[in-house]
């Protein structure tokens, strides 16, 4: 019965990334009908879940971090490729498209993800059980990318409003992909113990699991599986946009609010992963997927739209408003709070819960 249930998963995790990409060629750029949309959503929530299961099988495979890596890393590219996309389409809006989808990323991952993550481990096990060091370490990196690419452009004055000069967003972004090379390298090579799970007595575990690795021709299916999946997330997301927006702007509601659906129905994959890890005790997982997407975001997205300005007509806006560098400082301070002692109760998930909660409710209503 269950190697039955195993071959069942294996056939659908595996069509439906493909049917994914065949639906997204067919449906790009134009217009669909309510019928279409709601099979794009249906496609769109069965490749979230085959992306999930195929991240599953290479993170087994490479073992921790190497597989939450993998997982943040091709979102994360695929996010910069519908970015520089819908930035070349032009129009008012793409100016902050960057800044809105990169700190929506950031609020998300570091309230939402870890506040989801600490809150299912500590109520499943009593205290979430995490690396302080290895966490700590992708904190303050996720902390000062964002400052300097997200709260730098606002007081700059080599240019009116919040925007870098040339000179001033080559830095940036040089800087991006030095500190995100520097950690990548600290975080698989170097100190790579300091992203493993840890027992409840403090022991690194070394093994996720007592089940047998897959072989590396499975990987490398499951691999390129993902890759198809996660294409199919993004694309289709950016389909059922439209509908969306219209959704929204029916409601009243205010235009940043498509911005925060997209960006929740591209981290779905590593919202799900997360929590799976954490229901397993495996918090150390959750937060390597969820400041890593963070810091991935920052670190891949301001070097792609430099590189893409250069081409790009219209202005670059990165600098955020007064409001929202309130939330990021806030959510700063509270995850440095949280990491410091290297275990959680259900207290420290429920406070980056409402943290996540306030920054939803001033996009709905500033």
């Amino acid at each position: 019965m269950i190697a039955r249930l195993r071959s069942l998963t294996a056939q659908w995790t595996s069509l439906v990334p493909a049917l994914a990409v065949v639906l997204l060629i067919f449906t790009w750029g134009r217009d669909m009908p309510g019928a279409v949309v709601a099979v794009m959503t249906v496609v769109l929530a069965g490749s979230v879940l085959a992306a999930v299961h195929h991240a599953e099988v290479v993170a087994h495979r490479v073992g921790e971090p190497f597989g939450s890596l993998v997982l943040a890393v091709a979102v994360t590219i695929i996010e910069v490729a519908l970015i520089v996309t819908l930035m070349a389409d032009g129009g008012d809006k793409s100016a902050t498209l960057a800044r809105d989808t990169v700190f929506a990323a950031v609020m998300i991952t570091c309230n939402g993800v870890v506040g989801i993550s600490l809150l299912v481990g500590s109520l499943r096990h009593g205290t979430a059980i995490f690396n302080p060091e290895g966490t700590g370490a992708a904190l303050a990196t996720v902390a000062t990318l964002a400052t300097l690419s997200l709260v730098l452009p606002t007081f700059t004055t080599s240019k009116p409003g919040p925007e870098f000069s040339p000179a001033q967003l080559t830095f940036a972004a040089l800087s991006s992909l030095i500190l995100y090379g520097l950690f990548v390298a600290t975080q698989t090579m170097r100190h790579r113990d300091y992203f493993l799970p840890l027992t409840r007595e403090g022991q690194v575990i070394t093994e996720d699991d007592h089940a047998q690795a897959p072989s590396a021709r499975t990987a490398k299916i499951s691999l390129g599986l993902l890759a198809l999946a996660l294409i199919g997330v993004v694309g289709l997301a950016k389909g059922v946009s439209p509908t969306i927006e219209k959704g929204v702007a029916a409601a009243g509601l205010h235009h940043a609010v498509v911005g925060v659906i997209i960006a929740l129905l591209v981290l779905l994959p590593e919202t799900i992963a997360a929590v799976r890890s954490a229901r397993r005790d495996r918090v150390q997982t959750s937060l390597n997927l969820a400041l890593g997407s963070s810091m991935a975001s920052i670190g891949l997205t301001i070097p792609a739209v430099a590189l893409a300005s250069i081409w790009l007509s219209g202005p670059l806006v990165l600098g955020l408003n007064s409001l929202h560098m309130v939330l990021l400082a806030l959510t700063v301070v509270v995850a440095s709070l949280t990491v410091v002692p290297g275990r959680a109760t259900p207290l420290q998930g429920g406070v980056h819960l409402v943290l996540f909660a306030a920054y939803l409710e001033l996009a709905i209503n500033p």
